[in-house]
């Protein structure tokens, strides 16, 4: 999954240093940035690279820009701001824990999530939005605690629980349209359950820069990734090729799906609801002990 090719943008001494993943949704929402299309924006020098892969990026402060997971903002927010446009929060797109057919008599609804007490769980990132999401639901559902926790890249998830290797598995992106073609069953949908205790939409990818570059360029940064999504909106086509030469041989009907699901008004700009669900996130977090406490201050945009 990981690739650090550049996009085909020139490099140029002004230019800003970035890394997203190959998937969809940031390929699209970043097309006409790293194309020079943004009227009056340096093209960024663009690296790919799975999530986890951004996240130890940012812990060592190399890079000005990063999709990151939003677990990963308490540790980095001294050095990096989180920028109120670019990421990925949305309803109905929440992290699936997934069971394989042997799990218990191979139903769905005859599986009660304390089921996974002591089971082994597949999981992309222990510093990933969807392992934080888990282990606050699991809190409450799993009573007695988890078995082992297995990180493996995500695109190995899935196979790995059809074929017995762990109990269970814990998938994001285009999996929540795929997984039934492994055969596999959702035990649990982390997104539904958030959604349910909290009424907030889901934060999952958050786009940080360096608060070195001062309150004007990230100004302009945030400008410049907001033209970058509205203009993506405006005419998909465009960006098509770009998104298709890194999705990973997906299907092109199910790339869509994953960009109508992840790419939404959060997108173009976090808005009070966005800020809210991040304040949930690490409220509930912090209280559980998972996280460090985020004040509004360390939150809140400097441009």
């Amino acid at each position: 999954m990981t690739s650090t090719s550049p996009a085909p943008a020139p490099a140029s001494s002004s230019a800003l240093t970035i890394a997203y993943s190959p998937c969809p949704n940031d390929t699209f929402v970043f097309h006409a940035w790293a194309h020079g299309l943004v009227a009056g924006a340096v093209p960024p020098e663009v690296t790919f690279a799975d999530i986890d892969i951004t996240n130890g990026l940012a812990e060592r402060g190399e890079l000005d820009v990063l999709k990151i997971s939003y677990a990963q903002l308490p540790w980095i927010l001294d050095e990096y701001a989180l920028l109120p446009c670019g990421g990925a929060l949305g309803r109905g797109c929440g992290p699936l824990v997934l069971t394989g057919p042997n799990f218990s008599d191979g139903t769905e609804a005859s599986v009660d999530p304390s089921a996974l007490r002591g089971r082994t769980v597949a999981v992309p990132s222990e510093r990933s939005t969807a392992y934080l999401l888990f282990r606050l639901w699991a809190a409450q559902a799993v009573p007695g605690g988890l078995g082992e926790i297995v990180v493996m890249p995500f695109h190995e998830i899935m196979p790995a629980v059809r074929d017995g290797k762990v109990d269970a598995g814990l998938v994001i992106h285009e999996a929540r349209f795929t997984y039934q073609n492994y055969g596999l069953h959702c035990l649990a949908d982390m997104g539904e359950a958030w959604e349910t205790a909290t009424g907030l939409p889901i934060p999952l990818g958050a786009i940080v820069a360096k608060r070195s570059l001062g309150t004007e360029r990230l100004t302009a940064l945030a400008d410049a990734i907001r033209s970058s999504v509205r203009q993506a909106w405006a005419d998909p086509a465009l960006s098509r090729d770009y998104v298709m030469a890194h999705a990973q041989e997906m299907d092109p009907a199910v790339a869509d799906q994953h960009i109508g699901l992840y790419v939404n008004e959060f997108t173009e700009d976090l808005g009070e609801a966005g800020y809210a669900a991040v304040r949930g996130l690490f409220t509930r977090a912090a209280a559980e002990g998972l996280t460090p406490a985020i004040s509004d201050e360390a939150l809140s945009f400097p441009g």
